[in-house]
C-alpha cells in the first residue's frame, strides 16, 4: 500500500472506531518557539506543583526520542460533549468526568487502531521485522495540543484548549507515534481573533494573556491536582463545582458547535446525574468507590472530593449571609 493510501486508510479507521477526527504529523523536534515558552513557563512556576512535567523535557520536545525511528504521529480527537448534565442547582463535575476514564477508552481504541495497520507495541514487540508504535493519552511526555495543531485538527485557544472548527473544544487527545512516514496534514489559522470571552469569564482569572495557564490559580488544577488545602483564592470562588471547572469552555463561542457524543463509555450513569447536595455532603468513602468505579475522578481521591465539596457547601452558605469584606471584594471587580 502506498503513503496516500495507506494515510487515507488509517484516517477513515480512526472515523469508524469513533473518533470525531484525525489528522497526521511529521515527527520532528517543536518549534523553538514553543520549546522556549515551555521552559520559561517551567521556569516562572507556572505548573504548580506539578513536578513531573518538567520530567523527559528532552524527549518532550522531540518526540524521535521517545521511539527508535519514529517518523509520523497519528493525532486523534475523541468528542466528550455530554447528553446530560448535573442539575444547574446541584453541585457541578467537569463534562469530561461524568463518563467513565478516558485514558482507557482512549488507549483501547488506539490500540485497535495500531493493530490494524500492523503497528506493535516498541515497548513490548519481539517482532524485527514489525513496523513499531507507542501510544499516548495525556501521560507521556508528548506535547498533545502542539501535534494536533501540526495535524491540522484545530489551533489552541487562549484558555490553552484545542478548538476544532465547528465542533468546539469539549474532545480528548491521543496519539500513536509511528515508524513509517506518511502524508503530513497542515496547520490551520487560529481563529480566536480579538475574541476574550475566556479570559474574562475565568473565575480565578488564571488565563494569561500568551495563551497560557497559571495552574496555581485554576480550579481545575485545585480541585483534582493539588493534594493540600484549596488556595484562599479557589475557595472564594469555587462556586458549585467540586470536581474541574467547564467555565472557559462554556464561555467559548465556538462550542455552541458542541454536539453530543455516542460513545457509550462516556454516557454518565443516572444515580451521578441524581445525586442532590445532600447526598453529595453525606457521600461515604464506600458509596464513592461505587459511583466512581471506573471514572477519572478517582484522581482527587475521597479525600480531595470531600475537600472540595466542604468548600462548595461552604461557598453556598456564605451566599445566603450578609456579604463579607472578600466577597464585596470579588462583587465589585465582577461587575
Amino acid at each position: 500500500m502506498n503513503k496516500q493510501d495507506l494515510t487515507n486508510e488509517i484516517k477513515a479507521e480512526a472515523l469508524r472506531l469513533g473518533f470525531f477526527t484525525c489528522g497526521i504529523a511529521k515527527a520532528d523536534s517543536v518549534e523553538k518557539a514553543t520549546a522556549d515558552h515551555v521552559k520559561r513557563w517551567l521556569k516562572e512556576g507556572k505548573q504548580a506543583n506539578m513536578d513531573y512535567m518538567a520530567n523527559y523535557m528532552e524527549k518532550r520536545l522531540d518526540p524521535r526520542l521517545l521511539m527508535e525511528g519514529a517518523r509520523s504521529i497519528i493525532c486523534v480527537a475523541l468528542n466528550y460533549a455530554p447528553h446530560d448534565y448535573c442539575s444547574d442547582s446541584e453541585y457541578q463535575l467537569a463534562a469530561y468526568a461524568l463518563g467513565q476514564d478516558y485514558h482507557d477508552i482512549m488507549k483501547a481504541k488506539l490500540r485497535r487502531l495500531a493493530a490494524k495497520f500492523g503497528y506493535e507495541d516498541a515497548l513490548i514487540s519481539q517482532n524485527p521485522e514489525a513496523h513499531k508504535c507507542r501510544i499516548f493519552v495525556d501521560t507521556g511526555p508528548i506535547l498533545e495540543r502542539y501535534w494536533a495543531e501540526k495535524a491540522g485538527l484545530g489551533w489552541t485557544g487562549k484558555n490553552h484548549q484545542l478548538i476544532i472548527p465547528h465542533a468546539g473544544s469539549m474532545f480528548f487527545l491521543g496519539e500513536i507515534l509511528v515508524d513509517e512516514e506518511l502524508i503530513y496534514d497542515q496547520p490551520i489559522k487560529n481563529r480566536c481573533g480579538n475574541c476574550r470571552k475566556c479570559i474574562e469569564a475565568c473565575p480565578t482569572k488564571a488565563i494569561i494573556e500568551n495563551c497560557e495557564i497559571d495552574a496555581e490559580k485554576c480550579l481545575s488544577y485545585q480541585t483534582i491536582e493539588n493534594r493540600s488545602e484549596l488556595s484562599s483564592e479557589a475557595t472564594a470562588r469555587i462556586g458549585n463545582t467540586i470536581y474541574g471547572c467547564d467555565t472557559c469552555l462554556k464561555a467559548c463561542p465556538w462550542n455552541r458547535f458542541a454536539t453530543p457524543n455516542d460513545t457509550p463509555e462516556l454516557q454518565p450513569k443516572a444515580e451521578l446525574l441524581q445525586m442532590t447536595r445532600q447526598q453529595w455532603e453525606n457521600l461515604s468513602e464506600e458509596e464513592y468507590r461505587k459511583l466512581f468505579k471506573g471514572s477519572a475522578v478517582k484522581r482527587a481521591k475521597y479525600k480531595g472530593l470531600m475537600r472540595n465539596i466542604e468548600a462548595a457547601a461552604c461557598f453556598s452558605r456564605e451566599k445566603q449571609l450578609p456579604l463579607s469584606n472578600k466577597s464585596k471584594d470579588y462583587e465589585q471587580e465582577n461587575k
